[in-house]
């Protein structure tokens, strides 16, 4: 039997952070993945000759700068390109074109209407001040609020500074936040829909929410709170999918001398005299740990891989109820040459990146058809060429390109998911795409479709949840997974979590495995190797 001083289940990105940093510590450490290769949702795979694709996630903003400079991912082959500019289709014949170069943007909106224009000066300085605030916290452990314990003393203390330099005014403006709608939000500064709809799509990319539900702001927020190289809200592809990320990290991992196992998965966790002792793999093998790591979501973690009387009391319920609800489907597509699209001026940047949002009704409609258990009709699409800016993952003169869909089901009211069912939703996405770009059908080589039946089935996410739970405000912060174990620490001795299901939550930022190996080390006595974040917005 096999002896580690941590064993971390699944080998995601914030898995292999977290045993990255453990590992740099000195401690023994191993991954192990049910799957055959690593990444998990931030995975490149070649499912077509010649082409390589982010099947899953897609793009790059929230990861972590000063993570990636401690453990020098750039030499182990990580570059992150920033992508510049989208193309927003609205209805009919509107185009919003997202110039990089801010005053080519801002002719664009006076174009539309100068109102909008000058507004959104406010919106960004506003939306990045509340960006600021939530940057700060997410290297950070979240306090403990019934504790009176020095750390969480502390760390509350520190919060509080920062919510007192808001002034009283944009104090109460930011609790208003947290509550509204993102059109709600974006009626505060604009008029005209097309721009609105444009700003709303961050607002419901990856949740169960429409852009007139409250709480939408903040995922919002959530999505232009990142930065690539100290840009604040940019959004970048990693050079080589996303898979190189996961890649990087797996080789810091391996540097330090961390192990990786793959097809290997978790049956059960091992529990003695109320410790978690190590796992039970699938095959019968046993692995014997100080320390037990999951990088599965809350859910899975307490209600598939742990037996139920190892529990405290109320903890399988906790998890049986942490909400997560898969909302969106994917579509890859290998095509023979760059789509053209109709209504855009020529510009060798324009075109790489497109969201087909329509109006703001229509965007909401999308999510109706999700309430009543169909995929929409008319859906949301974010859409993104990366063989435009990166030619290693297509071949010469080919492109792929990656299309996320808002709304995508995981249970239909029909019945379950059939491969019929899942083509005809593939259809969809294609016929809209084919609406502002005549021909595109005919430049498609190869595709894949993934609902969130594919999604949950192969990477192991709940329902195809993006973010390993709702980002609404009962499920943040301290609150996540559950209030009393926000800290990575969970209710079994020597079990702990850093995935997405902790703090700050989804999106590829390393900060979840990063911030539970800092408590691991802490508890452990051992010197911290996590850094603390830095800042280009002071």
């Amino acid at each position: 039997m096999n002896r580690y001083d941590a064993v971390i289940i699944g080998a995601g990105h914030n898995g292999l952070t977290n045993a990255a940093y453990l590992a740099k510590a000195g401690l023994k450490v191993v991954v192990v993945e049910k799957n055959d290769y690593i990444g998990g949702a931030a995975v490149s795979r070649e499912l077509h000759e010649g082409w390589t694709y982010s099947n899953c996630s897609y793009v790059c903003s929230m990861m972590r700068q000063a993570l990636h400079r401690d453990l020098d991912l750039g030499r182990h082959g990580l570059l992150i390109v920033p992508y510049m500019g989208t193309v927003n289709f609205g209805d009919g014949d509107e185009r919003l074109i997202g110039y990089h170069e801010e005053n080519a943007f801002d002719l664009e909106l006076k174009r539309i209407s100068p109102h909008d224009a000058d507004a959104m000066h406010r919106f960004h300085a506003d939306i990045t001040r509340y960006s600021q605030l939530i940057r700060k916290t997410l290297l950070r452990t979240p306090p403990e609020p019934t504790s009176f314990r020095p750390r969480d003393i502390r760390e509350l203390l520190y919060l509080a500074k920062q919510f007192w330099k808001l002034g009283e005014k944009e104090l109460y403006e930011y609790v208003r936040f947290f509550t509204m709608s993102a059109a709600d939000f974006l009626d505060d500064y604009f008029e005209n829909d097309m721009i609105k709809s444009a700003m709303a799509s961050a607002g419901i990319i990856g949740t169960a929410l429409g852009v007139y539900s409250p709480g939408s702001s903040y995922i919002l927020l959530h999505h232009v709170m990142g930065d690539v190289d100290g840009s604040i809200g940019a959004w970048g592809l990693a050079r080589g999918g996303m898979g190189a990320i996961s890649n990087a990290l797996a080789s810091a991992l391996q540097e330090h001398g961390g192990e990786i196992r793959t097809n290997a998965g978790v049956q059960q966790v091992k529990v003695v005299n109320g410790k978690a002792s190590g796992v039970i793999l699938e095959n019968g093998d046993e692995i014997e740990a100080g320390i037990v790591v999951s990088n599965l979501d809350a859910r899975r973690t307490f209600t598939n891989i742990m037996d139920r009387k190892d529990l405290p009391d109320g903890i399988y319920e906790k998890a049986k109820n942490f909400k997560i609800r898969g909302s969106s489907g994917k579509v890859n597509i290998a095509l023979s040459g760059r789509p053209e699209f109709t209504h855009l001026p020529e510009n060798s940047y324009i075109g790489r990146a497109q969201a087909f949002t329509g109006s703001m009704e229509t965007m909401e409609r999308a999510y109706d058809c999700w309430k009543r258990g169909r995929w929409s009709e008319d859906p949301f699409i974010e859409s993104i060429i990366p063989s435009a800016f990166d030619p290693t993952v297509a071949p010469p003169g080919k492109h792929w390109m990656s299309n996320f869909i808002q709304y995508c089901p995981p249970k239909l009211a029909d019945g379950p998911w059939t491969p019929e069912k899942r083509d005809a939703f593939g259809q969809t996405v294609i016929d809209k795409i084919e609406r502002y770009s005549p021909g595109f059908k005919d430049q498609i080589v190869n595709m894949e479709v993934r609902t969130p039946h594919e999604i949950e089935n192969e990477i192991g996410l709940t329902e195809g949840n993006i973010f390993q739970g709702e980002l609404t405000i009962d499920q943040l912060f301290f609150n996540r997974p559950f209030p009393g174990y926000g800290q990575y620490r969970m209710p079994v001795r020597n079990l702990y979590m850093c995935g997405s299901s902790t703090h700050p939550g989804g999106g590829v930022s390393s900060a979840c495995g990063a911030n539970a190996a800092r408590e691991i080390l802490m508890d452990l006595k051992r010197p911290n190797t996590v850094p603390e974040d830095d800042f280009y917005d002071e």
